[in-house]
């Protein structure tokens, strides 16, 4: 299998003995307390799960100020995105241990052992530095940027012991899975070759046979569709309806055992080319051989070209960097032609109007008015699941 990224085993960072974990939750009650953002709550629970191998906990300043202009750590680990605990709360001295507790639970429960080994100052430039870097922008109505900046002025770094998986484990029992999970049931299928196709949106026609298309291109063994399950913007499609979806469509429409439908702890960046990469890091510390990247990867608005995710893989990635590489995906559509969803590059004999092209607005509205989308573009066991959810909430 496939090695996770920058070390030989993947380092987990929750604690999964039961007698430990219980004795560290007795300590950490009697310890100063940390309340997260949920932005750094959701970067403990991808630390727990493996999916942020090597590191061993939040970045201080220099690392992330590194991340954010080269991509590397100060020691020369290739990172894209500054992994940080920021906050506005004072109190908290270099040198001491916290605990670190939960924003998204009622109760805010621990969620984390600190050993804080640096507290920093942060500036507004310094912030808009790596926000412009990260985001490519500084425009506060892009939703990375707002939150990102939302956070606070002080940078708290060090080691982490995690002890929950936040709201994950409990609203999502079938689907959410740590990157160890994960590698352990691709072990136990039997997959060498394997793609992982990233989502935070239901899957649509085009969405569906991406997957295929690069399960057959590839030769792959399996298809590993990972959504996220944390915060999203307004507007957004809950995670329990996109799952219902997903797993409606793999169920009608693939063959048995060749898709593994999982979801990960992770509050969405919207950071199009730089959280493309960071996606690319987890997967292969997930075993995944591939990732599915297309248009707009992880965008949002107008804010990147819609190939940008893929070009940073030429020109900002370092060739040694990654063990996985990527699958190009094209525009997809719906070929009147062909009777089937094709890449639009693999049909240069075709016009627009050869093709059918549905915005996700003019979907949104159909599905709201309780008018099915054409099947050309959504299952029709799908769009069931969507209009009946927008009906609800209209």
């Amino acid at each position: 299998m496939i090695k996770p990224h920058g070390s030989e085993q993947l380092n987990a960072l929750y604690v999964d003995d039961e007698g430990q974990r219980q004795a560290l939750l007795s300590e950490a009650e009697q310890l100063p307390s940390l309340l997260l953002s949920s932005a750094a709550a959701a970067n403990a629970v991808m630390l727990g799960a493996g999916y942020f191998n090597p590191l061993t906990g939040y970045m201080n300043l220099n690392d992330a100020f590194s991340v954010a202009e080269t991509l590397h750590t100060v020691e020369g680990l290739f990172w894209p995105v500054p992994i940080l605990n920021l906050t506005d709360q004072t109190g908290i001295e270099a040198g001491s241990r916290i605990a670190l507790r939960d924003p998204n639970v009622e109760g805010n429960p621990i969620i984390a052992v600190m050993d804080v080994d640096a507290v920093e100052s942060v500036s507004e430039a310094q912030l808009d530095m790596m926000a412009e870097k990260i985001f490519r922008t500084l425009d506060p109505e892009h939703p990375g940027v707002a939150t990102f900046k939302s956070q606070g002025r002080t940078v708290i770094s060090g080691p982490i012991q995690v002890l929950s998986f936040s709201y994950f484990q409990s609203q999502f029992p079938e689907t959410f899975r740590t990157a160890v999970q994960i590698r352990n049931d691709i072990a136990a299928a039997g997959w060498e070759k394997v793609v992982a196709f990233q989502t935070r949106n239901p899957m649509h026609r085009a969405h569906e046979e991406l997957c295929r298309m690069a399960m057959e291109d590839l030769n792959a063994d399996g298809i590993l569709i990972h959504m996220l399950l944390g915060k999203l913007k307004p507007g957004d499609i809950p995670a329990d309806v996109r799952d219902a979806s997903i797993r409606k469509m793999v169920d009608v429409y693939f063959p048995p055992n060749t898709v593994m439908i999982t979801g990960y702890g992770f509050d969405m960046l919207y950071a199009g080319p730089r959280e493309a990469v960071l996606h690319a890091v987890f997967r292969q510390n997930c075993g995944c051989t591939h990732l599915i990247v297309g248009r707009d990867h992880a965008g949002v608005g107008d804010y990147y070209g819609g190939f940008d995710a893929q070009t940073i893989f030429d020109e900002e990635v370092p060739d040694d960097a990654l063990d996985l590489e990527i699958y190009r995906a094209d525009h997809t559509a719906y070929s009147k032609k062909l009777n089937r969803v094709v890449m639009m590059r693999d049909a240069p004999d075709h016009s627009k109007d050869d093709f059918v092209l549905l915005s996700g607005t003019a979907v949104r509205e159909m599905l709201g008015k309780g008018i099915k989308p054409p099947m050309e573009f959504s299952r029709p066991e799908v769009a069931q699941i969507l209009m009946d959810y927008y009906q609800a909430n209209a």
